[in-house]
């Protein structure tokens, strides 16, 4: 596994790191000078990044500490219940997550809570999901092409992947200061947007010395000290799981649904038409990327020509009550107004959702200023 898959990041290092500070050497304006603890050989920024692009992971295990404080009400955890989707829950609070990697086709994570323990497995074309609480398992066979692992940043290997696929012109990279996580000495890259309509002040990364993989990945908002988002390590084994931690065991008396394979040459599981999620497209590059949807006639909540939160959950939602509380919350949001429009604002520390009267949803990590300008264009 390389973190680094976009070899078109190297064509800005040139530019976007001249005369950056290395680790052990002389700060130059506006960049960091090094720890003294731990004491490591000088690399550039550039050098760190090449780094991450040829390293190569064969196997991890370890645990992992993620904790979120968005300044947002408790929309996630509600979301996801009303989805279906208990992963969701991963963007408030704090969590503990023990992770297994032996390959692209041998993964597993499990979100470890006082509720209990929720299991996601690959192994091969096999993918398992169990829950501790219900004692419920679901069972699905990949096709060739199909993506399993959840698309939240699990790991700070995938959140630093995700950051790092933002790298343009648009971003200051330096090196910060060293450090030890999970007990490892670390390297640091901070990434710095240039825009100042980008909520996101610096997002830190933590590169294992040796291994070259991010232990650590910390997102600071504009005006905060504290990072308002943070994945780390705090143990790690670089050593290949053994194959016996891939393999499903159902525990006894659990209900295992067998879902419904994909169609050839799709990308995702087949979902009725109405569960789809909308077409979305990005106005904008990098950190100041607007994603736009347009929701159909349902609306937001699933009622046929209903505003956007002014309606009940659909019918047969997982968790009524979860959906009915998420329309709830989005019908007090703000009502925000302007040549664009008119609609409902949702406000973080890191990003802005803009919830048009007309059926668009807007977000991005920006200002509520550049929602506007997307949505009047």
């Amino acid at each position: 596994m390389s973190v680094l898959k976009n070899r078109a990041v190297l064509r800005w290092l040139v530019p976007v790191t001249a005369g950056v500070a290395v680790v052990g050497g002389g700060a130059a304006i506006g960049t960091l000078a090094a720890g003294a603890d731990p004491a490591l050989p000088p690399r550039t920024a550039a050098q760190l990044l090449e780094d991450l692009r040829s390293s190569r992971l064969d196997g991890l295990s370890g645990t992992v500490v993620q904790r979120a404080d968005l300044g947002l009400p408790p929309i996630a955890d509600l979301a996801g219940a009303a989805g279906g989707n208990e992963l969701a829950s991963l963007l408030t609070g704090t969590h503990t997550v023990r992770v297994w990697y032996a390959g692209p086709d041998r993964q597993r994570i499990a979100l470890v809570d006082t509720l209990g323990e929720r299991d996601m497995l690959r192994n091969g074309r096999d993918v398992w999901s169990w829950s501790s609480r219900t004692n419920t398992a679901s069972h699905r066979t990949l096709s060739a092409t199909e993506k399993t692992m959840p698309s939240a940043p699990a790991t700070p290997v995938d959140a630093a992947d995700k950051a790092l696929a933002a790298i343009d012109p648009s971003t200051a990279v330096t090196v910060g200061r060293s450090a030890k996580v999970a007990g490892r000495d670390v390297y640091e890259l901070v990434l710095t947007p240039r825009d100042k309509d980008s909520l996101v002040h610096q997002v830190r990364v933590a590169l294992d010395a040796k291994e070259h993989v991010p232990l650590r990945f910390e997102v600071l908002a504009d005006g905060a000290d504290q990072p308002a988002f943070e994945v780390a390590f705090t143990q790690v084994d670089f050593r290949t799981p053994d194959a016996d931690q891939f393999r499903f065991n159902p525990p006894p008396g659990v209900t295992v649904t067998e879902e419904k394979a994909s169609a050839p040459g799709s990308t995702r599981q087949q979902r009725p038409d109405a569960e789809r999620r909308p077409d979305v497209r990005t106005v904008g590059t990098g950190w100041t990327t607007v994603l736009v949807a347009k929701l159909d006639a349902a609306g937001l909540t699933g009622a046929p020509g209903a505003k956007p939160g002014e309606a009940a959950a659909p019918a047969g939602a997982p968790d009524r009550a979860g959906a009915d509380a998420v329309a709830g919350l989005l019908g007090g949001l703000p009502k925000v107004s302007g040549d664009w429009g008119s609609g409902r604002l949702l406000t973080g520390k890191l990003f802005s959702v803009l919830l048009t009267d007309d059926g668009r949803v807007l977000a991005g990590l920006v200002t509520p200023e550049r929602l506007y300008q997307a949505a009047k264009g």
